[in-house]
């Protein structure tokens, strides 16, 4: 290497040293990370009402099944039909579990003929023009695994019905 060549390299070696103590320094310490259990919640709050002994709102753990929630309810009083509520069903956040009593036989139309989405039986939906009982099982299994339904749209979450569908049960349901 001539004299030139060996200049060349002390400046890029005297460059680079100064670059590595410039930028390298001490490390930043990175951000805290905060850990959130997954849901993001440590409880359910859940409406229970009907022949239950003490109705109202009860609190149960995520994972929580209906049964679980009528327990906290204080339990069923000896006129409920338990064989009107699905106990296994998981609890949903803000649902509401209606414990109807031996002989009611579904929930009664509206008073101006509209089906209650939230609380009608499968026999009930089927009075819904173009139900038939394939489709009442399918929203009433919706509505076991996901909670009451917010606004008749949420029909369109179902399997089967679509937008003409829709249309043509709008007038004939409510969501109270």
């Amino acid at each position: 290497m001539d004299r030139l060549q060996w200049v060349v390299a002390g400046l890029v070696l005297l460059v680079a040293g100064i670059s590595g103590w410039w930028f390298g320094g001490e490390p930043a310490e990175p951000p805290p990370v905060e850990i959130s259990r997954a849901g993001g919640s440590a409880s359910l709050t859940v409406h229970v009402a009907g022949a239950v002994a003490g109705p109202g709102l009860v609190v149960v753990s995520p994972g929580s099944r209906v049964a679980d929630a009528v327990a906290a309810a204080g339990g069923l009083l000896e006129s409920a039909d338990p064989a009107g509520l699905n106990l296994a069903a998981p609890v949903v956040d803000g649902q509401q579990i209606v414990v109807q009593t031996i002989g009611a036989a579904g929930t009664p139309p509206v008073d101006d003929g509209r089906v209650r989405l939230n609380s009608a039986t499968a026999s009930d939906l089927e009075a819904i023009a173009g139900v038939g009982p394939v489709l009442a099982a399918r929203i009433v299994a919706y509505r076991e695994s996901n909670g009451p339904f917010t606004e008749v749209e949420d029909l369109l979450d179902v399997a089967g019905i679509g937008e003409s569908k829709l249309e043509a049960m709008r007038d004939q349901v409510i969501v109270p």
